[in-house]
């Protein structure tokens, strides 16, 4: 069995599962984010008084924070009063930050687990060896009753990753050149497996980047095997009480695809389509009224420490605006520590509350008809960050830090440099 099987047999009380068959499992963790209060209304629909285990389930407020409508600010009250009624444990307010940093942050997330939240990119967490996926609001009432839920074992595709990058190319390039390769349904249901020499060498930031857009080819999950990186980051957290899945030798992949990055120059997902995907020479000079660094993809330290190393001692154009927003709060402290803040306020950046902001068209930098945004986030469809006028280009932290320095779309490499890039 592959690891992701023995996770699910596991979940399942099974002795093995494979690839098409319908298993009930036990859920080890349930977050339900501020856009699904009509979890809570289908809870009490369903006959739902207690919920299974209040230690094993959180709410987080992300999308909403702080709330920038009167209606948001109601399913925000709406959900702390669900919140104190069952007594649950772990609780994630407006100052906290992004549901998929937030809950690792928290030692919740380990190797081996069944993870479930109310967010399309819960594929993140395959970074940890666990898995991750995302649900609806009526199946997750179903889970705060039952801790349950039934899933189809998922196929696996294995996408091997070798090589190094060239400096100026980071992890969001790599994944953007993959979906650009294979297509945004190219794992649509199945799990992807992500290996390879270049894989094998990253750290957590990177590893979360690559699996949290595994979605946007249709995944169901992702996984990586831990390196020493990941295990030491969940056992300062969480502890060691978890035991690592291991793929048995002799299985077979249906699906495999081999990559190699070495001398990869920076990628860009043009309008509107996230595996529309090119060259950054290929479309460089665009001018660009928006840059925005962070979301669950890219608003940990390492992307901010780029953006600051590159920004540093410099102003950014005065025609673009830099939206900055760590994605949590331990993230923006340590920023502040070491001095990226200041650093990035002073070139011109506009920092805000950590959360998920303009990445879903919510507030705090949403864009106007017409404009033209540079995102390190994970999506550009039409009205995704604002006006269904708007154009949104995905690409990685360097790539928009340097563009809201010229106001055009920049290849980094121009301008790399600095102890942290």
């Amino acid at each position: 069995m592959h690891a992701i099987e023995k996770i699910m047999a596991r979940a399942a009380g099974e002795p093995q599962v494979k690839a098409g068959e319908i298993v009930t499992v036990k859920v080890d963790f349930a977050e339900v984010n501020d856009l699904y209060l009509q979890t809570i209304y289908s809870f009490r629909e369903m006959g739902g008084t207690r919920v299974w285990d209040p230690e094993k389930i959180c709410f987080v407020f992300d999308h909403y924070a702080p709330a920038p409508t009167i209606r948001s600010a109601q399913i925000h009250k709406e959900m702390r009063e669900f919140v104190r009624e069952q007594g649950l444990t772990h609780h994630f307010d407006i100052n906290t930050g992004v549901c998929h940093q937030v809950m690792p942050e928290a030692g919740i997330v380990r190797p081996g687990m069944i993870l479930v939240a109310t967010d399309s990119h819960t594929t993140t967490h395959g970074a940890f060896g666990a898995f991750g996926t995302g649900v609806g609001a009526t199946d997750m009432a179903t889970i705060l009753i039952s801790g349950e839920m039934w899933m189809r074992v998922p196929e696996v595709m294995k996408i091997e990753i070798n090589g190094v990058l060239p400096q100026g190319t980071l992890a969001k390039d790599v994944i953007l050149h993959v979906m650009g390769q294979l297509g945004a349904s190219a794992a649509v249901y199945k799990a992807i497996e992500f290996c390879g020499t270049y894989v094998e060498g990253l750290g957590v930031s990177d590893r979360m980047v690559l699996c949290n857009m595994a979605v946007e080819m249709g995944a169901k999950t992702a996984f990586m095997v831990p390196n020493e990186a990941v295990l030491s980051y969940v056992s300062q957290r969480y502890g060691t009480d978890f035991k690592v899945p291991v793929t048995d030798d002799d299985f077979e992949y249906p699906v495999s695809h081999v990559f190699d990055v070495n001398g990869l120059s920076p990628q860009l997902a043009v309008p509107h389509r996230v595996d529309h995907v090119m060259p950054i020479d290929q479309v460089e000079e665009v001018p660009v009224h928006q840059a925005f660094i962070g979301s669950c993809t890219g608003g940990r330290l390492e992307d901010i420490a780029v953006a600051a190393d590159l920004l540093r001692g410099k102003k950014i154009h005065p025609d673009c605006r830099l939206v900055l927003i760590p994605a949590s709060s331990e993230v923006f402290l340590e920023a502040n520590r070491k001095g990226y803040i200041e650093d990035l306020m002073r070139a011109g950046a506009t920092i805000s509350t950590p959360g998920c902001g303009p990445c879903l068209g919510a507030h705090e930098g949403v864009i106007a008809e017409g404009e033209v945004c540079i995102s390190a986030t994970n999506r550009n469809f039409p009205g995704r960050m604002g006006s269904t006028g708007g154009a949104i280009y995905l690409g990685s932290p360097a790539v928009a830090a340097v563009s809201a320095l010229m106001g055009k779309l920049t290849d980094p490499r121009k301008h790399w440099g600095g102890e942290s890039a």
